[in-house]
C-alpha cells in the first residue's frame, strides 16, 4: 500500500499571500508577545494598486492601512514607530514603481544606519515583460534584470526580488528573520513586479500559521566576560559611552543598577541620551563634539572608554581627537562584532542587558574612587548651572533665543512626553541641555541626520505610544524639507504637537560656513526684490500659514510669554497643534555653550580669501591632536 500526503492549500494572489502571512507574523522578547508588522502606508500607483492595494482591501481587517503623502516620510514614520516599539514591531511600506520607489532610498538608509527595522514593498516593472518599456522603467542596455529598485541594495540588509510567486515563501521568511535580528536589522526590502503580484498560486496553508520570532538575548561568552571584568578592574578613570544599543536591549535599568554598584560615569551618545535619567548621580550628559564639558573632560583623561552599544561615530568621538590619555584602552560590549573591535578594543559580544548584568556580577565589589567620583560630581553641578543659564528668561516680554525654546519645553515637560529631532542647530543644544527623564523621552535621529524626519517620525512615534505627548522641533529648513505628513495628522487625527523655530536661514550649517572659511554662502534666505538686488531681509514667507492651509491648528507666539501659553496649550490639545515662534536673529541660534570637542570637516588647503586662510590654520591645529587607537 502506497502512502499519500495531501498538503492544504490556499489559493490567492502574490499580493493577497504577503499581506496574510505579515499579519501573522509575532515577535517576542522577555514573555511579552507583539505583532511585528503593526500597519502597512502606502502611497498607490501603477505599480501596486492593482496588487498589493487590492490585497490591502481583501484583508483590511487583518492588516491596518495608512494613508501616507511622500514614499519618504511613510519610511520615517515607520522608523520612529519602529524605535518607540524597541524595534519588536514595525510598519511596512508599500509604493508603485519608478519615482515611487526610489523615493524610498533616503528612508532606508536612515533606517540600516540607525539598525531599525522596517519593511519596504516597491513596486516593479513586468517580470513577465509583456511590454518594454512599461511606464517609468529605467532601461539599462547592459542589464535586463536591473530597475530602479536596485538603488534599494545597499541601503537593504535584505534585498529580494520576486520573480515567480513560489519565491515569496523563502525571501518572505528570510525577510522576517533579519527584521528581528537585534545584530542584523534594518531596511528590509521585497521588490515586487507588478504582475508577480497580481498572480494567483496555491499557498501550502502552513505559510499562514502563526508564527513567533524570538528576539534573543545573547549572553557573553565567559572568557570576554572575565577579560572585560580584569579591564575594569585595572582602571582608576573608567568612563561608560551609553550608545542606542541600550536602549533597543531595554537596558537601561541593568546600566543604572552597574553605575550604582560601580560609581563608573556614564555619557551618553545622540542615540544613547536617556539611558540614565539626567538627574542620576552618574549621569554626565552627551559626548563629543555635542557634549557637555563634563563628559569630554572625563574622555579625555579616561584611561577605559566602555562602549555599550555604540558604533563610535565622528560626533562621538571628536573625529578620533577626544580619548587623549596616553594609554586608553576600550571595552566594547556590543550585539555584532563589527562595532565590538573598533577603536581596537576588546570585545564583549552580548546583548546589552544580558553582557551588563553580567558584568557588574563579575565587579562585584570594584568600586571606582571617592576622589574620582566627587571630582565628576562636581563637574556635574557646574555644567547643570550653564544649563539654567542658557534656559534663563530675564524679560518674558521679548523674543526668545532657541535655548529658550527648550527651557520652557524642560518646565512643561514630564517623563510622558516625547521629544523628536534630527537635523540643524536644534539636536547639538539637545544634547548638551536637555534633561533626559526616561528612556523613551529623547528622540534624536542623529544617525542619518536627516532633515525632514521630525514631522513623520512623530506621527510615527505618536501611533506606537498613543498616551504620550508627541512634540516634533523643526526648524525652518527642516519644515521646508517635509511637511506633507502633516495631512495624514490631520485625516488621522493625531494629536502631535509640531514647534516649528523660525530663524530665516539655515542657521547650523551657516554657522560652520562661517567656521570653515566659506563666509555662510548659500545658507541665507536671500530676496531678490523687483529691481534685482539681492538682500538679507526675511523672504514673505509665512510657514505658520503653510502649516494651517495643511489642517493643523497654529498658535502664533510672538514673545517668550506667548510661548510658555502656546506650549501649555499645544499639550494638552486632542488634535494636532502647532506652535509658531521666530527665535532671535539667524546668527544667535542659541544661548548654550559652544561645541566642546573638534569635529573634522576638511578645509581648502590653499585659498586667497583671509577667512579660509585663518580656517585652515585652524584646522591644521587640530588635525595634529587627532589619533589612530591601535
Amino acid at each position: 500500500m502506497t502512502a499519500t500526503n495531501t498538503v492544504s492549500t490556499v489559493r490567492l494572489t502574490t499580493a493577497q499571500a504577503l499581506v496574510r502571512f505579515l499579519s501573522r507574523q509575532f515577535t517576542e522578547r522577555d514573555g511579552r508577545r507583539q505583532r511585528l508588522i503593526g500597519a502597512t502606508w502606502g502611497i498607490f500607483g501603477h505599480g501596486n494598486v492593482a496588487g498589493i492595494g487590492q490585497a490591502l482591501v481583501e484583508y483590511a481587517d487583518e492588516m491596518p492601512y495608512h494613508q501616507g503623502r511622500n514614499e519618504q516620510a511613510m519610511v520615517h514614520a515607520a522608523v520612529g514607530y519602529a524605535r518607540q516599539s524597541g524595534r519588536l514591531s514595525t510598519h511596512a511600506v508599500t509604493t508603485s514603481i519608478g519615482p515611487g520607489a526610489t523615493n524610498l532610498v533616503t528612508g532606508a538608509a536612515l533606517a540600516t544606519v540607525n539598525h531599525l527595522p522596517v519593511l519596504l514593498l516597491p513596486g516593479d516593472t513586468f517580470a513577465t515583460r509583456p511590454a518594454d518599456p512599461v511606464l517609468q522603467q529605467l532601461e539599462v542596455p547592459y542589464a535586463g534584470d536591473v530597475s530602479v529598485n536596485d538603488c534599494l541594495r545597499p541601503v537593504s540588509k535584505y534585498f529580494d526580488r520576486i520573480t515567480r510567486p513560489e519565491a515569496l515563501i523563502p525571501a518572505a521568511l528570510a525577510a522576517m528573520r533579519v527584521l528581528t535580528d537585534p545584530a542584523a536589522t534594518g531596511a528590509v526590502t521585497l521588490a515586487l513586479p507588478q504582475d508577480v503580484q497580481a498572480e494567483a498560486y496555491d499557498w501550502p496553508a502552513e505559510f499562514f500559521a502563526e508564527r513567533t520570532w524570538a528576539v534573543r538575548r545573547q549572553a557573553p561568552d565567559p572568557q570576554e566576560l572575565a577579560a572585560a571584568a580584569r579591564l575594569v578592574r585595572d582602571s582608576l578613570r573608567p568612563l561608560i559611552v551609553a550608545g542606542g544599543g541600550v536602549h533597543h536591549s531595554a537596558a537601561e535599568d541593568a546600566l543604572r543598577e552597574l553605575a550604582d554598584a560601580t560609581g563608573i560615569p556614564v555619557a551618553s551618545t545622540q542615540a544613547g541620551k536617556g539611558s540614565l535619567r539626567f538627574d542620576h548621580p552618574a549621569d554626565v550628559g552627551g559626548i563629543g563634539h555635542t557634549g557637555t564639558a563634563t563628559a569630554d573632560e572625563l574622555a579625555c583623561t579616561a584611561d577605559l572608554v566602555i562602549g555599550v552599544g555604540t558604533r563610535y561615530s565622528d560626533f562621538t568621538t571628536a573625529s578620533g581627537t577626544l580619548f587623549a590619555a596616553r594609554d586608553v584602552r576600550f571595552l566594547n560590549l556590543n550585539i555584532t562584532s563589527f562595532d565590538g573591535h573598533k577603536m581596537a578594543g576588546t570585545p564583549l559580544i552580548a546583548d546589552a542587558r544580558a553582557g551588563l548584568r553580567a558584568l557588574t556580577g563579575a565587579l562585584d565589589g570594584y568600586r571606582v574612587t571617592d576622589a574620582y567620583a566627587a571630582e565628576y560630581t562636581d563637574d556635574k553641578v557646574r555644567w547643570e548651572q550653564r544649563v539654567d543659564a542658557a534656559y534663563a528668561v530675564d524679560e518674558p516680554d521679548v523674543r526668545p533665543t532657541q535655548a529658550q525654546v527648550l527651557g520652557l519645553l524642560d518646565e512643561l515637560v514630564t517623563e510622558r512626553d516625547v521629544i523628536i529631532n534630527a537635523a540643524g542647530s536644534l539636536p547639538g543644544d539637545l544634547h548638551k541641555l536637555w534633561r533626559a527623564r526616561s528612556p523613551r523621552q529623547y528622540h534624536v535621529e542623529y544617525g542619518y541626520s536627516c532633515m525632514g524626519y521630525e514631522i513623520p517620525a512623530s506621527i510615527g512615534v505618536a501611533m506606537a505610544a498613543p498616551d504620550h505627548h508627541v512634540w516634533a522641533l523643526v526648524g525652518d529648513g527642516t519644515y521646508l524639507m517635509m511637511p506633507t505628513e502633516i495631512v495624514t495628522a490631520v485625516q488621522e487625527n493625531i494629536p502631535v504637537k509640531i514647534v516649528i523655530l523660525q530663524n530665516h536661514g539655515y542657521a547650523s550649517i551657516g554657522g560652520l560656513s562661517e567656521s570653515v572659511g566659506g563666509e555662510r554662502f548659500g545658507t541665507a534666505y536671500r530676496f531678490r526684490a523687483p529691481d534685482g538686488t539681492y538682500t538679507d531681509a526675511p523672504l514673505p514667507v509665512d510657514l505658520a500659514a503653510n502649516a494651517a492651509s495643511l489642517g493643523m491648528r497654529v498658535i502664533r507666539a510672538k514673545t517668550v510669554g506667548d510661548l510658555r501659553d502656546a506650549l501649555a496649550d499645544a499639550r494638552s490639545a486632542d488634535r494636532p497643534t502647532c506652535v509658531y515662534i521666530e527665535t532671535e536673529t539667524a546668527d544667535t541660534v542659541s544661548g548654550p555653550p559652544p561645541a566642546q570637542a573638534w569635529w573634522d570637516v576638511p578645509v581648502a588647503e590653499t585659498a586667497t580669501r583671509p577667512s579660509a586662510v585663518k580656517a585652515r590654520e585652524e584646522y591644521d591645529r587640530h588635525v595634529t591632536a587627532r589619533r589612530r587607537h591601535l
